[in-house]
């Protein structure tokens, strides 16, 4: 079994930053990508960043240069810089991890969510 626990987010003003993290523990052979989605009221879950085992890194449009997603793979976390945030960040974001377990079977894995409100 494995467990995604989140931490960070909260309330900030526009042009403000908050950072999230996400730390993965259990039966883990290898992570293969780790990343956010978030989801605002009425509307789907969409991606915002993930990072690869390579290192390699992928951002959606909107959050291009605000935005910086960072992996410490000895410790099983992913982290989310979120610099400038704007009204239309405010979702709830989801860390998201697939991996390979002990016998090296992929599974996706999902954390609880944490609410990032961006507002005056």
């Amino acid at each position: 079994q494995v467990q995604l626990v989140e931490s960070g987010g909260g309330l900030v003003q526009p042009g403000g930053s908050l950072s999230l993290s996400c730390a993965a523990s259990g039966s883990i052979s290898t992570i293969i990508k780790m990343g956010w989605y978030s989801q605002a009221p009425g509307k789907q879950r969409e991606l915002v960043a993930i990072i690869r085992n390579s290192g390699d890194t992928f951002y959606k449009d909107s959050v291009k240069g605000r935005f910086t997603i960072s992996r410490d793979n000895a410790k099983n976390t992913v982290h989310l810089q979120m610099n400038s945030l704007k009204p239309e960040d405010t979702a709830i974001y989801y860390c998201h991890a697939h991996l390979l377990d002990l016998l090296d079977h992929p599974y996706d894995y999902w954390g609880q969510g944490t609410q990032v409100t961006v507002s005056s």
